[in-house]
């Protein structure tokens, strides 16, 4: 297949664009600037000039283009805000992006589209012991900062799986290019003192793999759980910093709501049932 990667040099495009074309499918990478083209370049997928928040410019990028398929992988994720707004770049990626993708497709031909969630989605609170699958209620609110969070993946979502594409809920990510980098620099991600609550994880490595059987295999209007089969608090991930959870709350009271007052477990049973794929972290 030829495929359109939104996020290509992103913790997971970079090994979803390795995986892909080792699997035989031609990559045309969304990039933004020169930098992004050359880092695509490296990973052996041929840039497409233009940024997935103007409209106008990625459907002139794409005229007369063809694929078969889009992914959507793009968030902005780099370094926590303190206060997230409406106006969240994430949110807007996930809103507007999916829009201007959802658009891109049609011009490019393509009838494939997988975009990416979060099985936070299901909400921001203390759910304690019980396990969510994908029958349950997603884009539920509490009260709280990951509210806005909320409303991103359910706009993705939403317009996804109405035009038949698929949505991978995704754990909270580890591995190379993600807050939980054991090869990152000197500055590990604070967590709260005495582990933080209980959430579904997964390998970057584990996300592309699972994206691409998405993408083969997965069934057009479908949210998939993409998660390893343990839990885990945030204190046993590699890489944290322990600090109070009064300090954490206070310096990001996004990060208190996220670690510290949601417990959330889920089922990926569904998407090893009918994608094939397995969690190998």
């Amino acid at each position: 297949m030829r495929i359109l990667l939104a996020g290509a040099t992103g913790a997971i495009g970079r090994p979803l664009t390795r995986l892909l074309s080792s699997a035989g499918h031609e990559v045309l990478a969304l990039s933004r600037n020169d930098r992004s083209a050359s880092i695509a370049r490296d990973l052996g997928a041929r840039p497409v000039m233009a940024d997935a928040m103007d409209r106008d410019g990625l459907l002139r990028a794409v005229d007369g283009m063809s694929a078969d398929a889009v992914i959507h992988e793009l968030t902005a994720l780099k370094a926590p805000k303190r206060r997230l707004t409406p106006d969240d770049p994430s949110t807007r990626l996930r809103v507007e992006g999916t829009a201007h993708l959802l658009e891109a497709a049609k011009a490019l031909g393509a009838d494939r589209f997988v975009t990416q969630s979060l099985i936070l989605g299901y909400g921001y609170a203390d759910h304690g012991s019980r396990v969510f699958t994908e029958d349950d209620p997603f884009g539920v609110k509490h009260g709280n900062p990951g509210d806005i969070v909320v409303d991103g993946l359910v706009s993705t979502e939403e317009q996804v799986l109405a035009a038949g594409g698929v949505a991978l809920r995704y754990g909270v990510f580890h591995g190379p290019g993600t807050w939980f980098d054991p090869a990152a620099g000197s500055r590990p991600t604070p967590v709260p003192r005495g582990g933080g609550g209980t959430v579904p994880w997964v390998h970057v490595d584990d996300a592309a793999a699972a994206t691409v059987a998405a993408l083969e295999r997965g069934r057009g209007g479908q949210a998939y759980n993409i998660v390893e089969r343990r839990h885990a608090t945030w204190g046993e991930r590699e890489r944290a910093l322990r600090v109070p959870g009064w300090i954490l709350r206070l310096m990001v009271p996004y990060l208190g709501t996220l670690m510290l007052d949601t417990t959330l477990r889920a089922s990926g049973d569904k998407a090893e049932r009918e994608l094939g794929w397995s969690p190998r972290v």
